[in-house]
């Protein structure tokens, strides 16, 4: 008797699947599966190959219910039938699809690219979740994905931005303040990037409007009063502020991003959250001509000098002369931690927000002592 060669063998078993009643079609498949789990790596790599066709030509045949149960299956795979893989990556459910796109490690950077060009926002998002994105694929994702796409691929620590990506993103931060906030907190993001992204000239709302000639020399050299958000922003900020506290994520790094960012509503709730004053207490200090209190309020909160001269560079309608500066720091570092948590919530500074007052409350409150 002579042997039939393999090829043979799969054209009769194929012929034999296309003649097949479909509720014996799902019963081969899941053998195919099982075996295909079953076996070692070794011997999954030869059968993949072997039972791509077969598996390919069932999967046209059974129910959507059975594709989504092969795909999860076939995702867990560290070597799986590339045909049938890519077949289900690709198709229109999004049931069928999402699972293989957002674990399989069979699928290529191509196949990834190539399906994120063309499926729809939920099948991106899944592509955007993976435990890791290369540069290129994050690049087609921004291109062509909306903003729930570029916030998953922000949020997801595995994506890995090129310069190219960080110049798409921050064009896209301009018109949109959460995308901004995104970017600006991810862990990682350069410091170029957070410059641009952090520019004034990145918000419209930023730009200086040109001085009047109604306005007299004497009106343009008094100084601004800072303008402070009211209750409802508080209010809408401080969940996101107590939250990142909780996580310890509450740190320098955010606060500064506050400051240069000119977010008020974030910087002042960060401030009595670390501080444990009010917020009556820290607007005061922020809108007090005299830098000392503010100074006080953000070694309260166990911020850094650098963290602190950001806040104090930053505020709205001052600057900071060489000479408050060094009197600023001066103040920072001969203030112990328990001095101003004492004052800000309950020495002088309390005092003078409570009474509206704008009395001086030097190091000698509560004293170094």
């Amino acid at each position: 008797m002579t042997a039939n060669s393999p090829a043979d063998i799969l054209g009769e078993l194929e012929d034999a699947v296309a003649t097949c009643p479909l509720d014996r079609c799902g019963r081969i498949l899941d053998g195919i599966v099982q075996l295909l789990t079953g076996s070692g790596d070794r011997s999954q790599e030869l059968l993949a190959d072997v039972v791509d066709g077969v598996l390919l030509r069932l999967a046209e045949r059974v129910e959507a219910s059975a594709l989504v149960q092969l795909g999860v299956a076939l995702a867990e795979l560290n070597v799986a039938p590339p045909k049938t893989l890519r077949h289900l990556a690709a198709h229109d459910d999004p049931d069928v699809a999402c699972p293989v796109l957002l674990k399989s490690q069979a699928l290529s950077t191509s196949d990834l690219d190539t399906i994120a060009i063309s499926s729809s926002e939920r099948q991106q998002l899944a592509i955007a979740a993976r435990e890791r994105i290369e540069p290129a694929l994050a690049e087609t994702l921004i291109r062509r994905g909306g903003r729930a796409v570029h916030l998953a691929l922000i949020h997801n620590i595995g994506t890995r931005f090129s310069d190219t990506a960080h110049d798409a993103l921050v064009e896209k931060c301009t018109r949109d303040e959460e995308l901004t906030k995104a970017l600006a907190l991810r862990p990682g993001t350069p410091d170029p990037v957070l410059r641009k992204l952090l520019s004034p000239t990145t918000k419209p709302s930023a730009r200086a409007e040109p001085m009047t000639p109604s306005v007299s020399p004497a009106q343009a050299a008094m100084p601004i009063v800072p303008k402070l958000p009211g209750p409802a922003a508080y209010a809408s900020a401080r969940p996101e502020i107590v939250a990142l506290n909780r996580i310890g994520k509450l740190n320098d790094s955010t606060v500064n991003r506050f400051a240069i960012r000119g977010e008020t509503a974030n910087l002042v709730t960060a401030l009595s959250v670390l501080s444990g004053a009010p917020i009556e207490i820290v607007e005061h200090v922020m809108t007090d001509g005299d830098c000392e209190g503010l100074v006080m309020a953000c070694r309260a909160s166990r911020l850094s000098w650098q963290t602190t001269l950001a806040i104090l560079s930053n505020r709205s309608g001052t600057r900071l002369s060489f000479a408050e500066r060094e009197r600023a720091q001066d103040v920072f570092e001969t203030l112990l931690l328990s001095t101003s948590q004492w004052t800000v919530r309950w020495g002088e500074i309390a005092a003078g927000a409570q009474g509206n007052g704008r009395g001086r409350y030097g190091a000698r409150a509560g004293g170094n002592r």
